[in-house]
């Protein structure tokens, strides 16, 4: 059994050195080893180890960053997702017809893990969000993601503030999900960022259980949910209606279900 104790803490030193690429994309071994909390030799080792496979590559300044090969495999995990090939093509045209962004996330654990995004000519965006994570309870993704999550308080546990905006109280938030369940449909106006709106919508299965979420999102100016959140929640209920139809999906979930009481007005609360 000790030499597979031993392989295993290999793997997990070996998955901790990656990991410390996702604070930022080019690090010494030193920073490396401290936010992998390793030694430093231990790093130096593993990122050879991992250079001579593609997985990290060095600079002629000694910095690392990840290799071609994640690429690679990033690629072949995105493009076998059901939802990312379900939802690709649409979001990329619904960027295209709208001028936002159009973005595609899943849950994972407590937070929105973005599956794609593409940019539209009004929300131009200095990095790609694939692969990136965001708080659930801070964005209108994150909102459809906890439609039907038992015991969401444990799950998410204290809500940070991240803007003046920003739901911390759990009552609350319940309330903001009861609406989207009612709607069809969550808007954020400034919670995770400010100067920055989004309008989102649940993806959901053959079973009808939410599987992922489709948003439209850019600067509030452009997204002017003041005026606009009719015609857009529109195009991007419609937009989701047709990957659910790819996933599986072919009718309402409830019909049932009646107006929330007290109806949240997000772009009224401060």
């Amino acid at each position: 059994m000790a030499p597979e104790a031993g392989s295993n803490r290999s793997v997990e030193r070996a998955v901790a050195v990656l990991r410390a690429f996702a604070v930022t994309g080019s690090l010494r071994v030193t920073e490396v080893a401290n936010l992998a909390g390793l030694r430093q030799s231990t790093a130096s080792r593993l990122l050879s180890t991992l250079e001579s496979a593609a997985f990290v590559e060095r600079d002629a300044d000694g910095h690392y960053r990840l290799g071609a090969e994640l690429i690679t495999l990033a690629g072949v995990a995105v493009n076998g997702h059901p939802v990312h090939h379900a939802a690709r093509q649409p979001a990329q045209s619904l960027a295209a017809a709208t001028g936002l962004g159009a973005n595609v996330a899943v849950r994972r654990g407590h937070e929105a893990y973005y599956l794609c995004n593409f940019e539209g000519r009004l929300a131009p965006r200095a990095f790609s969000l694939t692969g990136r994570r965001n708080p659930l309870h801070a964005t209108a993704l994150g909102k459809c993601l906890l439609l039907g999550v038992d015991d969401r308080r444990t799950l998410l546990g204290e809500l940070e503030r991240y803007t003046p905006r920003t739901i911390t109280d759990h009552d609350t938030l319940d309330a903001a999900i009861d609406q989207v369940a009612w709607q069809g449909y969550s808007t954020e106006t400034e919670e995770l960022s400010l100067s920055r709106s989004c309008l989102a919508a649940p993806l959901r299965d053959r079973s009808g259980h939410v599987v992922g979420a489709l948003s439209l999102s850019g600067p509030s100016s452009a997204v002017d949910l003041a005026t606009r959140e009719r015609e857009l929640s529109r195009l991007v209920v419609e937009t989701a209606d047709a990957v659910n139809s790819h996933l599986g999906h072919h009718g309402p979930t409830d019909p049932q279900l009646t107006a929330p009481p007290g109806r949240l007005d997000q772009r009224s609360r401060s």
